[in-house]
């Protein structure tokens, strides 16, 4: 029996990419008899509790938790700089290091001090992209024989099979935050002329005072459940994606499992999966609206393009693939 410590702080503290990739992969994980998970997790939420997660959570709580363990796995870049127990990391992307202007002053400080640390004190790195993988060999000198890549996946209820929202409309999925360029996505929007269509953004509020005003055919919904966002996809003419750095663009994936079109910035980690995507430059609203006018004529196609190439993307898969990267670490 393997014995694997499990942070899953991530579940607590937010809804986007990085706790729908631990949700899959601890439903994934419950496949195989082998491996047992012990769940440890940070709880405490707000603005204050940060530095003491990064801190004393991390760097002091979460190793003696892990004590005993086969490996301790953490599913974001936050993660102890000693570990008793050898240690996994999951890096999803590292925009704090590419874009720290985008970033509050105590992510940029915090992730610059500790980040290469971790990647010493790391038996094994995952980067869910070839993009990722690269970025901490070129970032962060990490040795290559550390990383694995086990990109991410999608699954219930992100199925092209299910009821569909009702209305015209553009869906755009993402945390509100600077590098998702929405205020340029809206300005590409409204360029496109899509005959009264809507522009419908989900997404919890975020950092970076960035703000969605509501009128003019553009709407934001705040965050929904999953079961209500995947009725949003499918309901959708096209989903718009347009972020200005990504590690990998889970919702782009989603969007495509729905069989939903997919505008997507035109980003190596996209060009990776999104198969059927019509991808633009993000910094150049003109060419977002003509990658909207395009995936709207071109919807049957780009549908059934996007359904073939996501389906190949599923938990079972990166369970597997991540319980081999475990005993490698523990061997």
């Amino acid at each position: 029996m393997l014995e694997v410590a499990l942070d899953t702080s991530p579940l607590a503290l937010s809804g986007a990419g990085t706790a729908r990739h631990l949700r899959g992969l601890l439903a994934g994980l419950d496949r195989f008899p082998e491996v047992r998970v012990n769940r440890h997790s940070f709880g405490a939420r707000g603005r204050a509790a940060v530095p003491v997660r990064d801190v004393a959570w991390y760097l002091g709580a979460l190793p003696l938790l892990a004590r005993g363990a086969d490996v301790l796995h953490c599913p974001t870049f936050r993660a102890p700089v000693h570990s008793p127990a050898p240690l996994v990391v999951t890096v999803h992307d590292l925009a704090v290091l590419r874009r720290p202007e985008a970033f509050n002053v105590w992510t940029r400080r915090y992730s610059a001090g500790v980040l290469p640390h971790v990647v010493r004190a790391a038996t094994r790195l995952i980067a869910v992209s070839q993009f990722t993988a690269q970025e901490l060999v070129d970032l962060l000198g990490a040795p290559e024989e550390k990383i694995r890549v086990v990109p991410n996946a999608v699954g219930q209820p992100f199925t092209a099979a299910g009821d569909a929202a009702s209305g015209e409309y553009v869906l755009a999925v993402s945390t509100l935050e600077p590098r998702k360029n929405l205020r340029r996505l809206v300005e590409g929007f409204r360029r496109a002329n899509l005959n009264g269509c809507e522009l419908r953004i989900v997404g919890a509020p975020g950092w970076g005072d960035v703000e969605i005003d509501d009128g003019e055919n553009v709407r934001w919904l705040g965050r929904v459940s999953d079961e209500e966002l995947a009725r949003l996809y499918r309901g959708a003419r096209c989903a718009a994606y347009v972020s200005v750095y990504e590690g990998f663009g889970l919702p782009v994936l989603e969007a495509m499992a729905c069989g939903t079109p997919v505008v997507s910035s035109d980003l190596p980690p996209v060009r990776e999966f999104a198969r059927g995507a019509v991808l633009v430059d993000p910094f150049d609203a003109d060419a977002i609206a003509a990658g909207l006018n395009e995936a709207m004529t071109r919807r049957p196609e780009l549908a059934r393009e996007a359904r073939e190439a996501a389906s190949s993307y599923d938990w079972a898969r990166v369970a597997e693939m991540t319980l081999d990267v475990y005993r490698e670490a523990a061997a």
